[in-house]
């Protein structure tokens, strides 16, 4: 049975899966090596069951239950070792992921499932550097994870039945909707949305519409509750580079190939939301404040 999580990493998926399962009355260890990291998390964790206190879906008590069930770590090892699940919200980065899930293999039971967050990073090759293949698994949380339903489970070559069954049930269990998928570049999510953010990008890049006309099309033409773009600053250019880079280099096909605009303006530093500035301009606090001038024209 499932009581003792581990979470490993406090940024914005990291802070979010620990808050989702406290507020479900899991016992969760949030680790991060920075301390400061790790205090900016509660104190984001903390902000936001405040927004749930005030629209009336949790009361004060359930408020306070959740941060009690959150302890803070900055030693990774402490942290896993009596863990029941382990999940690896780090940087979206394959090596990074790869040397993580050897350590955290070392460190915990033998019994312990181990799921990594990634939005695209193969989940056969992370099992393949772990003791136990079978007991590893991709648990994709949306963002922000508190509100979105969804969590791809996605199976490794040898993730075993019973662990995917496990985390089947265990996600339903935090009021999520799982979907299972198996193991290929991008899984479902982001084999679909990728192509479709980097083609909104490639239609600013070709001077064809500019950034608020391109959302507002997808937005009242689609139905789509944010445009590409916004949702792609939301996201972080950043990450959609590297999703892009793996479906490209996975498929070893053109139409994967990040836009000649991302991958600039990823050089520049502006990722979207985290850096102040993307295809939009923003200030903390507010969604949106100006559209880019400079990709706004042609």
């Amino acid at each position: 049975m499932i009581k003792k999580i581990a979470v490993i990493g406090s940024g914005t998926m990291g802070n979010g899966i620990a808050h989702t399962f406290a507020l479900s009355g899991f016992n969760v260890a949030l680790v991060d090596i920075n301390k400061e990291a790790l205090n900016r998390a509660i104190h984001t964790i903390t902000a936001n069951l405040d927004r749930q206190l005030k629209k009336g879906t949790i009361d004060e008590r359930l408020k306070t239950e959740t941060l009690n069930n959150i302890t803070t770590f900055t030693d990774v090892e402490t942290a896993v070792s009596n863990a029941d699940l382990i999940v690896e919200a780090a940087t979206e980065n394959r090596e990074i992921k790869l040397n993580l899930f050897k350590q955290l293999s070392e460190f915990c039971r033998e019994t312990t499932i181990l799921a990594s967050n990634t939005s695209s990073i193969s989940i056969t090759q992370i099992a393949a550097v772990t003791k136990k293949p079978g007991n590893v698994i991709g648990m994709h949380f949306m963002n922000p994870v508190p509100l979105m339903k969804l969590v791809e489970v996605i199976r490794g070559y040898a993730t075993t039945d019973e662990v995917t069954n496990v985390i089947m049930e265990l996600s339903k269990q935090l009021n999520k909707v799982p979907v299972e998928v198996n193991d290929y570049p991008g899984f479902v999510a982001n084999r679909i949305l990728m192509p479709m953010i980097n083609e909104a990008v490639y239609t600013l890049y070709e001077g064809v519409a500019g950034v608020e006309e391109i959302d507002t099309v997808m937005k009242l033409g689609m139905a789509h509750p944010m445009g590409p773009l916004q949702l792609a600053d939301f996201i972080g250019l950043d990450v959609c580079l590297a999703i892009l880079n793996v479906l490209y280099n996975g498929f070893g096909n053109q139409k994967y190939a990040p836009c000649p605009l991302l991958v600039n303006m990823v050089a520049a530093g502006n990722t979207g939301v985290k850096s102040g500035s993307g295809f939009y301009k923003y200030t903390p606090g507010s969604k949106d404040l100006a559209i880019a001038d400079k990709f706004s024209r042609k």
